[in-house]
């Protein structure tokens, strides 16, 4: 059988994980860790490739 192939090219940075949860090492009241979310710099926490721009040569 075929396998189906994504639609929309997964970031290469990220592999498709757009933000993780990084721990301070602290804690609240509740006794829960505090967390800080932090998006991927490429797709900007979409999970995505952005299309490439092709390079224009002047010659």
């Amino acid at each position: 059988m075929p396998q189906h192939v994504q639609n929309t090219p997964v970031c290469r940075d990220c592999h498709g994980f757009a933000w993780v949860a990084i721990t301070t090492g602290t804690r609240h009241d509740d006794g829960t860790r505090v967390t800080v979310h932090v998006d991927c710099p490429a797709c900007l926490g979409t999970g995505h490739a952005h299309p490439v721009r092709k390079q224009e040569v002047s010659i």
